[in-house]
């Protein structure tokens, strides 16, 4: 091709480009405009504050502790390892699975199979399902899980869809199927061996959820444990210390219950209760200020009247100094967990 042909040949593709661009700008144009009367149909408080309570709620961004290599947690905790589990298209939930103290010079350079093995050897299973923001490498749950190590239970400490490592972005459903995922994948591989759901704070919403769910399929959990709950989410959220000062501007309540509406965020403790049959047992400090022992009292109320066999359900307060994160260091937890779960399983 000559150079004639070449100035020719490029001043027919700017002839058409130069055609095309007035139907690209109306093109442009017009999404524009959608974006913008859609935008503008809505009062702006219904753009901020669904966004802003699912932020509030699952607290998920606060990835700490930081610079924590989660593949690797025998760099936090001994005789654990990680492992990976697939919930559906795009989810994959990193777990920590702790065996029991007694066990823990077994476990030494053993793998994942060795580690799921273990899983039938007779002692209690307790699948942890943690409150919002961080994930299984925060100090305060590492506590709690060595406490129940020493007490003789495996404990496996999940991640929910966009916690941690775990993929996929967090909603109540989509937390719900990741428990209840869990609870059969170590169900179906513990063969007798009892295992229990605990749930601690936003974790409550999480264990009663997905408690209903499995005993809806006719599967009812071995035994719930609930650290620190609320009765539902729209009770916690008013009282949540971040939001407390706002309560009294006008309009405010109305809009924060139509955001936790519109994300379909309920997390309803006090009605799950209803239908439940497996033991039950709440724990709750007397001085947690994030969620106040009054729903834990409230919670256990519903769920005892509820209960056919009341012997089911059991609630144990603590004395001040432990908080919301820190009932694991009571002297008397872990006796209190086992006497439970013992008097149950018997």
């Amino acid at each position: 091709m000559d150079t004639q042909d070449c100035v020719a040949s490029w001043w027919d593709m700017v002839v058409r480009n130069l055609r095309s661009f007035p139907h690209s700008c109306s093109t442009l144009g017009r999404k524009i405009a959608s974006l913008y009367n859609s935008f503008t149909s809505k009062p702006l408080k219904e753009h901020i504050f669904p966004p802003l309570m699912n932020m509030l709620i699952f607290f998920n961004f606060f990835k700490a502790p930081f610079l924590v290599d989660l593949k690797k947690p025998e760099l936090k905790i001994p005789h654990t390892v990680n492992l990976y589990v697939r919930v559906e298209p795009g989810v994959i939930l990193g777990i920590w699975h702790t065996v029991p103290s007694c066990r823990g010079e077994d476990a030494k350079e053993k793998d994942r199979g060795w580690y799921e093995a273990a899983l039938h050897d007779g002692n209690p299973i307790i699948v942890y399902l943690h409150g919002s923001a961080e994930h299984r490498a925060a100090p305060h749950r590492l506590e709690l899980v060595k406490m129940l190590s020493d007490g003789g239970f495996h404990v496996l400490s999940v991640d929910y869809r966009g916690y941690g490592d775990s993929t996929g972005e967090p909603t109540e459903e989509g937390l719900t199927a990741d428990a209840v995922c869990v609870y059969e994948w170590t169900k179906a591989r513990s063969g007798t061996t009892p295992v229990c759901l605990w749930g601690h704070s936003l974790g409550t919403g999480v264990a009663t959820n997905a408690a209903k769910a499995l005993e809806e399929k006719g599967f009812p959990v071995d035994a719930i444990i609930l650290e620190a709950p609320f009765t539902n989410i729209w009770v916690a959220s008013i009282n949540y210390p971040l939001l407390k000062i706002y309560r009294k501007l006008p309009g405010f309540l109305r809009a924060l219950m139509d955001a936790l509406r519109k994300d379909k965020i309920v997390f309803p403790n006090d009605e799950n209760v209803k239908f439940l049959s497996s033991p039950l047992l709440i724990i709750h400090g007397e001085d947690d200020s994030t969620v106040p022992l009054e729903f834990g009292k409230k919670l256990y109320e519903i769920a005892h009247n509820a209960y056919r066999n009341k012997e089911r359900v059991k609630m144990v307060t603590f004395p001040p100094g432990f908080q919301h994160n820190f009932l694991c260091r009571s002297p008397t937890l872990i006796n209190t967990v086992r006497d439970f779960l013992s008097e149950q399983w018997a």
